[in-house]
């Protein structure tokens, strides 16, 4: 147990001091538990998974549902002879090395050429300086937003998209990147945010100028920055609660039904919701701004990855509530017209139902609190195969095919509550 916690040590005092973690020979597994036993025994390695070493990738929720987990070289004889070798097990070796996706997630020309584009990822810096350019670009139609402010000093930067001031209490809000490590996300809402402003397409003009929008790319700046300067799977914010743990997850920080199921009180863990509700500056920050304009908001849009699904309120029951029933009527016909352009195949559905209980979200904040009609999160791409690593090849196809569902969510709502 000392030298585990010195080893641990050692990599919180390497992570302080800027050194890049490396993940050289650590496998991917998707494992499907079929007990209920074996259920509780990845529940509590995911619960002290800090200190087992192991990275989920996806929560564990039940029998019969895959779950993915990142094995560091230390531990693969262990977890082999403890999961892998039971009866009671299924599993699938998805990447033997994951450091080979991390170091091939895309060749970057438009940096190289000092441009911004969707052929790479971009750090939080590009970001923002590409965030400024639009309203600069565009000051007829782009405001520039502070939307909230960090642990670390940093603001949540977004954009406010408006062709006319009719469309003032008509908005819809679209929230990318709140977990660090999925970069498509923020890759996502930029070309999309693009597009609202030069694409000729009848539909994404009739999209986007008949709303207000408000697009945040990046939620949680610190974390971003974290995951590629330091710990390429890095999750949560970075607020300090101790010498080893660091961050809560800021989509379990949200006030409401904290801590009501799919969330830990162990700091350590990935699914940390920090030590009250909104403890995190970053997500006080940015519900202070929602608050500004949630009156208004029509649409509310998260974007996550990964898992290719679209799913709607709530995180914490599987009741089926509000507009539950308009809003699965919607989602199946957007995750239709998404499958058209690439076949990529969606799941529509409550959250709680869909994958797994999960409270404290900011849709079902946002839903609940303001009674937003349209709410929805979507988990881009793929289904595991690459995973938080999807490679920079496939960022136009995930935001294109993204953009036709938005196309198709909010032509369906337009069409079940025309304006006066």
């Amino acid at each position: 147990m000392k030298l585990m916690l010195a080893a641990l040590l050692a990599v919180a005092l390497s992570q302080a001091a800027g050194e890049k973690l490396r993940f050289d020979n650590h496998t991917l597994y998707r494992v499907v538990p079929k007990t209920r036993e074996m259920v509780e025994l990845l529940y509590n390695l995911q619960e002290d998974a800090f200190n087992s070493g192991y990275n989920f990738f996806s929560e564990v929720a039940a029998e019969g549902v895959p779950v993915d987990i990142l094995v560091p070289p230390k531990q693969a004889e262990q977890f082999k002879s403890s999961i892998l070798n039971q009866a009671d097990v299924e599993s699938v070796l998805m990447n033997e090395n994951i450091q080979e996706a991390i170091d091939n997630e895309g060749f970057r020309p438009e940096a190289m050429a000092n441009t911004f584009g969707w052929t790479s990822y971009h750090t939080l810096d590009e970001i923002n300086a590409w965030l400024r350019d639009v309203a600069f670009n565009y000051d007829d139609k782009v405001t520039l937003i502070r939307g909230g402010r960090t642990f670390q000093g940093r603001d949540i930067l977004g954009v406010k998209v408006s062709f006319s001031p009719a469309n003032a209490r008509q908005s819809i809000f679209i929230e990318a990147n709140i977990h660090a490590r999925e970069w498509v996300t923020s890759a996502t809402a930029t070309w999309i945010l693009n597009q609202l402003l030069v694409s000729q397409d009848r539909n994404v003009r009739l999209l986007a100028e008949s709303y207000d929008w408000y697009i945040f790319p990046v939620a949680n700046p610190d974390g971003f920055v974290h995951s590629h300067t330091n710990n390429r799977m890095w999750r949560k914010t970075r607020t300090p609660y101790s010498v080893l743990c660091f961050g809560a997850d800021p989509n379990r920080n949200w006030p409401y039904q904290w801590m009501t199921g799919g969330a830990s009180n162990q700091p350590c863990s990935d699914t940390y919701a920090g030590p009250t509700s909104l403890s995190e500056p970053s997500t006080s920050s940015l519900a202070d701004f929602i608050d500004s304009v949630g009156e208004n908001l029509v649409g509310y849009i998260s974007f996550h990855s990964f898992s290719q699904m679209l799913l709607l309120p709530y995180g914490h029951t599987t009741a089926h509530l509000d507009n539950y029933a308009e809003m699965m009527q919607i989602g199946r016909k957007a995750i239709q017209d998404l499958s058209r352009r690439y076949g990529t195949q969606y799941v529509v559905g409550n959250i709680a139902e869909t994958i797994y209980v999960a409270s404290g979200g900011s849709m079902d904040w946002v839903k609940h609190k303001f009674g937003t009609p349209v709410a929805y999160t979507y988990e881009l791409r793929d289904r595991g195969q690459n995973g938080f690593l999807l490679p920079a090849n496939q960022i136009i196809p995930t935001a294109e095919e993204t953009l036709d569902s938005l196309v198709s969510i909010f032509e369906s709502y337009r069409q079940l509550h025309p304006r006066n």
